[in-house]
């Protein structure tokens, strides 16, 4: 069962990149965006998970915006760090370097590509678990590493290693989820990977969400998990739903392709993606802008 005032908090907006025209980093903006994402009601952020563009955000980079985040956030909210890579021996070394920055937590995805073995996967994080102090969130993602981490081998990370402390699951296996939720220590946390699934995985006992959409509408969705936090099941379902359209509506391409264009159209840009992501196209755009607007997020 998971804890009642979870460590990082319910929503935990996955915060996207601001690039310059150039698709180099924008540091001030990224101050900027941090300062939007605490203001609007987040309890953390993930900075530089996959909706962050980590795959072309080379390591010197991702150290810039850790030290970013951190000083922007002042303090205010744990920064989680995503220093997760396919290769365990980078994926230590590159944490300590992380460590350095301040941040206060890591999130390490599930091994991609490469295709370990579950017993693979659990060495894989319990290796990582050992070399550091700080707390880290799994992140099990199966879309995107082509293995599933199953929740035999999640719970046994979580009883075995003290510092692994949450995962964030994006399987949409209900019944895996439910697993997890039920075996693993009172103080471990079960985030929901997707934003659709919030409310589902919250009803199930889940702690909150590392989400997509709290870049563009971090109110909306913490309202989600407030009233699913106070067990209003109804009012939570009914605020999900209003969302579903935008939930839905953010990955008919790539993500993060429409949440940046999504923040364009609520007046905040933020960049374009780098290759191989292309920018959203102008009827992805247009279909976009009558979604947010049906969704009230914009006018």
């Amino acid at each position: 069962m998971t804890q009642s005032q979870p460590r990082f908090g319910r929503m935990i907006p996955a915060m996207v990149t601001p690039f310059d025209q150039e698709r180099e980093l924008d540091l001030n903006r990224a101050e900027q965006l941090v300062d939007r994402l605490i203001e609007g009601g987040s309890d953390a952020l993930v900075i530089n998970g996959t909706t962050g563009e980590s795959p072309t955000v080379f390591y010197p980079q991702k150290l810039e915006l850790f030290r970013t985040a951190v000083a922007a956030a002042g303090g205010r909210v744990p920064i989680i760090a995503n220093v997760g890579d396919n290769c365990t021996a980078d994926t230590v070394s590159f944490a300590r370097d992380a460590a350095a920055c301040g941040v206060d937590a890591f999130m390490c995805v599930v091994p991609y590509y490469n295709k370990p073995p579950q017993e693979g996967l659990y060495a894989h994080f319990k290796t990582i678990a050992d070399s550091t102090d700080l707390p880290i969130v799994l992140y099990n993602i199966p879309g995107r590493c082509v293995i599933n981490m199953t929740a035999e081998t999640t719970l046994r990370l979580a009883h075995d290693c003290t510092n692994i402390v949450a995962v964030k699951e994006a399987s949409g296996k209900m019944d895996q989820i439910q697993a997890i939720i039920d075996g693993a220590p009172d103080d471990f946390d079960v985030y929901s990977g997707d934003d659709s699934a919030t409310y589902e995985i919250m009803r199930r006992g889940g702690s909150g969400v590392i989400s997509t959409l709290g870049n563009v509408a971090p109110q909306r969705m913490r309202e989600v998990c407030e009233l699913c936090a106070a067990h209003d099941w109804d009012a939570a379902k009914a605020a999900s739903d209003a969302l579903m359209p935008i939930m839905e509506g953010l990955f008919v391409t790539a993500n993060p392709i429409l949440v940046k264009e999504a923040l364009a159209l609520a007046g905040f840009p933020v960049g374009g993606v780098r290759l191989p992501l292309v920018d959203a196209t102008p009827e992805q755009t247009e279909t976009l802008r009558q979604i947010m607007q049906e969704c009230g997020i914009v006018d």
